[in-house]
Order: structure tokens, then C-alpha cells, then sequence
């Protein structure tokens, strides 16, 4: 299999540029900036990218790559802080510039190779503090904006190229023909990643682990998945065990055993824990802490039924890429958003060995995984749901009160949807609350009462995302029906933050 690595230079969106070039079926991987390019030529890359970064050049700490990737002589694009790498190295100047963000018109001075067939200018996104001021030796200029005079660049004798705007975000026109120009045309790359392909290996390299496997199931698609790679490698070796611990949607344990019961052929326990958990949780009002209790109380659950119903060797989560590099424990420099329970919130006590195999796939990857086996569609096609469940949805601490309108105000959110025929359009819909109160007039009455968020969002692969614009006759039909149907609720608002700056769940 083809492969193109990219360099982590500490940019939040690094696996952005991964993610783009695996929508072309090309598998691309992030690596620590700091490879030695002996790693390196392990991974028998046929080509490389050095990402963006919050660095400069200049800095007496900035990171760079080992030197001896530049004698590999494989295809290099620099993006933004890696197109300021290669300027710097090869003899240009790099200077300070006014910062710059948002689009720029990008003029393409030359569109043969990296630049080829996307126009005569485009929009591109720009996000830098620097720039290239002199370009070096054996180097052309092959696209401008009006305040960056070099902007893209190539060596064409060393198939190296750096830009300074960013193909991996939407906002770039053309940027996915960029990224494909570099990888089809300049690496010569074969487009031969497949979830046929993913499965077939991961299930070959599963069925050779010892001992059996405990996998917790929430009746996501993640962990269900998870759950039906590995019975496939394994067989009866595993044992699926669902745990309500009461921060669930309405009435969704129900739904949850039903569905295991029904649909597929596993071995399934379910733990009713919803007092423990909500009694560790009371007076907790920190989001961090509350995402680290959930977890922890997760795998004490897991623990004790393994101590009764084992021996397990493994403990098997449905990680995702993202929860990965949120939650700070990636290959590369980012920088902690939040932890994931099944991920920044594991214990140091656990003495079970972490499985985790779809820990470098993207949502949508694993959706298209659940399709070719034959996932019923109304599970694949659920919104994803956090592991710390309405713990992150209630801002402050979790209360029965809290808890009982979060869940009645977020299944209105979902029905509104379904009506209208818009749930399958939208990433994430949901409703969120936290201690603020407002007033409001029921009946002849002031009442002063709590106030629900209405939260959906348009993703792809849930590390950036748009808010939703519904249309106003739907969101004032479920604003009635909140403030209607829910008692002591007065007050319901839109929230329209995008990701970045927001996140997608409140905490």
C-alpha cells in the first residue's frame, strides 16, 4: 500500500491534511516532526508533508525535521510553517509579516505540476505570521496573493514545493486538486486504501492476540464496530458488556440492549450503574474532572466484571483518530482540547491491555466499515454521542433535575429533525444546558427558569464544524415544544459557534 507521511509540526489540524488524502483513497499517516529519516524511509513513504505550526523558523526552539530527510530524495510540500522550513533551509529568507488569517485570492503563476488544472486564481486560506521575503536558489514563484509575493513555490529538479495558504481546510477552493496534484501526479502514488482493504488486515492482525478480549459497547457506531471487527478475528474470545450509567439519551439502554439482542450474534451483557456513576459525579461541576470520573468509573465497572467472568487480557475501545488528538496523546505537538473518556481518562491503575482498532480512522471511514458489514442502517446513521454522555451536555454539575431536561429537550431536537426530514443532512443535533436562568411568562405568571441550547452542526470528520442553518419555522417549532412540553424551562437559544474557535459538545 501507497503511503504518504506527514510531518507534525504542531498545528491542531495536521490530520487534516491525512484526512484529505485519504478521501482519494491514498493512506496517509502523521508522524512526530522529529523523525530521524531513518524512521522515515521505514515507512517507505512516496512522498512527504511538513505541516503548519504556531512556530517560527526564528524561534530558538522551533522544531525541525531531521536534516537527512532532505537527502531522501522523495517529493516534499511544505505547508505554511513546513513551506517557512523549506525557504529557510535551502537558502531563502523568511521575514515577519502582519498576521495574516482568512481568504486570500491566490493568482497561480504556473499551473503545471502542483498548481495544475485549478484555475487561473483561487481563494486560499491563510494563517501565518510569517512569510517567505527571498526565495531560494533554484526555486520559482508559482502562485502570489496580493500581500504574500511568494506564496507557492517549487524546485522542480527536487520535487519539493511549499505553499504558505492551507489546502486541507474547506475554505480553500481547488485544495483537495492541490493535495491529489501532489500525490497522484508529483509522488506517483496508487490509490489503494480501501475499508475492504482495512478490513481484511485489521481482522488478520486481530485473530493473532491472545486471550480474550472484553470490549465495552455503548451502542455507537465506534464501539460497535469495534465490537464486530474483533468477533469476526476472534469469535466467542469476546465479550460485549454495555454499561448504563445513567447519562444516557431517553430511554436509550432499552434501545441499546434490543438492538445487541436483535441484530447481531455477540455475547452481551448489560450493568445497570447509573447510581455509582451519578453519585461519584455529584458536586462535580468541572468539565475536565467530570470527563476523567466517567472514565474511570467506566473502567472500574469493566474491571470487576472481568474479575468475575474472566480471564480478559484486553480491554477493546472504539477510539476514533479524533478523540486521539484531542485528547492530546497523538504523535504530534498538539495541544490538549479536552480529554475523551476512553482515551485522556484511563487510570494508571488499569491492568488490562487497551485494544483499540480503529484508533486511526475517521468517522466516516468507520460508517462506510459498518455498511460493508452489514450494520443496520439506523445505527450507522446515528448522530455520534459523547462517552461521558449528558456529563459534558450539562454544564456545571449533573443533577436529576438537569439531567431529566437535557434529555427530554435533546429527543425533541432529534423528532423536529427526523420530521422535517433533516436528521441523515446534519452531523450532530442536540440540546445542552447549564445554571443560567432567565425569566419568562407562563400563563399570567413570571417564572424564572432554566435555559436549553439547541446545538447542531454541519462535519465531516468532527475536528472542524459549521453550525447548521435550520430553517427559522423548525427551530420555533422546537423552541415551543421545549418550552411547552418541559417544566421550568423559559428560555431557548441557537447556539451558532463554528469549530474553531468552539467545540462541537459544550465541555
Amino acid at each position: 500500500m501507497d503511503k504518504i507521511v506527514v510531518l507534525d509540526f504542531g498545528s491542531q489540524y495536521s490530520h487534516l491534511i491525512c484526512r484529505r488524502i485519504r478521501e482519494f483513497s491514498v493512506y496517509a499517516e502523521l508522524v512526530p516532526y522529529d523523525i530521524s529519516s531513518e524512521d522515515l524511509q521505514k515507512h517507505s513513504p512516496k512522498g512527504v508533508i511538513f505541516s503548519g505550526g504556531p512556530s517560527s523558523v526564528y524561534d530558538s526552539k522551533a522544531p525541525i525535521p531531521d536534516d537527512g530527510i532532505f537527502n531522501l530524495n522523495l517529493p516534499l510540500l511544505g505547508i505554511c510553517y513546513g513551506h517557512q522550513i523549506i525557504v529557510n533551509k535551502f537558502g531563502g529568507k523568511v521575514k515577519r509579516a502582519n498576521k495574516e488569517y482568512g481568504s486570500s485570492l491566490l493568482t497561480i503563476d504556473s499551473d503545471e505540476d502542483l498548481l495544475n488544472g485549478v484555475g487561473e486564481s483561487v481563494r486560499a486560506w491563510m494563517s501565518h505570521g510569517d512569510e517567505a521575503e527571498v526565495i531560494p536558489p533554484g526555486f520559482q514563484v508559482i502562485g502570489h496573493t496580493e500581500s504574500a509575493k511568494a506564496a507557492a513555490i517549487c524546485s522542480k529538479e527536487k520535487s519539493i514545493f511549499g505553499i504558505q495558504f492551507h489546502p486541507e481546510v474547506v475554505h480553500t477552493e481547488q485544495g483537495t486538486e492541490i493535495l491529489k496534484n501532489f500525490v497522484l501526479k508529483v509522488c506517483g502514488a496508487q490509490q489503494d486504501w480501501t475499508m475492504k482493504g482495512f478490513i481484511e488486515s485489521e481482522v488478520e492482525k486481530l485473530s493473532k492476540i491472545d486471550g480474550d478480549v472484553l470490549c465495552g459497547v455503548s451502542g455507537g457506531i465506534d464501539s460497535t464496530v469495534t465490537a464486530l471487527l474483533i468477533h469476526k478475528a476472534i469469535g466467542d474470545r469476546l465479550k460485549c458488556v454495555f454499561v448504563n450509567n445513567g447519562l444516557l439519551r431517553l430511554n436509550e439502554e432499552k434501545e441499546i440492549e434490543e438492538m445487541f439482542k436483535n441484530n447481531f450474534k455477540l455475547n452481551f451483557t448489560s450493568i445497570d450503574a447509573s447510581n455509582v456513576f451519578l453519585s461519584k459525579l455529584k458536586g462535580e461541576e468541572d468539565p475536565e474532572r467530570k470527563r476523567k470520573i466517567v472514565g474511570e468509573e467506566f473502567i472500574s465497572v469493566f474491571t470487576k466484571f472481568a474479575e468475575n467472568s474472566g480471564p480478559f487480557k484486553w480491554l477493546a475501545q472504539g477510539t476514533l483518530y479524533p478523540d486521539v488528538i484531542e485528547s492530546g496523546v497523538s504523535k504530534g505537538p498538539a495541544a490538549v482540547i479536552k480529554s475523551h473518556h476512553n482515551v485522556g481518562g484511563l487510570p494508571d491503575w488499569l491492568n488490562l491491555k487497551i485494544l483499540e482498532p480503529l484508533r486511526e480512522l475517521y468517522k466516516d471511514e468507520v460508517r462506510e466499515i459498518a455498511k460493508i458489514l452489514e450494520v443496520p442502517e439506523k445505527l450507522f446513521m446515528r448522530h455520534p454521542f459523547p462517552g461521558p454522555g449528558l456529563a459534558v451536555r450539562i454544564i456545571g454539575e449533573v443533577t436529576p433535575k438537569k439531567l431529566q431536561i437535557c434529555k427530554l429537550a435533546s429527543k425533541i431536537v432529534e423528532d423536529e429533525l427526523m420530521e422535517a426530514n433533516l436528521y441523515k443532512d446534519v452531523w450532530q443535533a442536540y440540546a445542552a444546558l447549564g445554571d443560567d436562568k432567565a425569566v419568562g411568562v407562563v400563563g399570567d405568571e413570571r417564572k424564572y427558569g432554566n435555559i436549553v441550547m439547541i446545538r447542531v452542526v454541519d462535519s465531516i470528520d468532527a475536528m472542524t464544524a459549521d453550525w447548521t442553518r435550520l430553517p427559522h419555522g423548525l427551530l420555533e417549532k422546537m423552541s415551543n415544544r421545549i418550552t411547552n412540553e418541559i417544566e421550568d424551562v423559559t428560555w431557548v437559544t441557537y447556539t451558532i459557534s463554528s469549530k474553531p474557535p468552539a467545540t462541537i459538545e459544550p465541555q
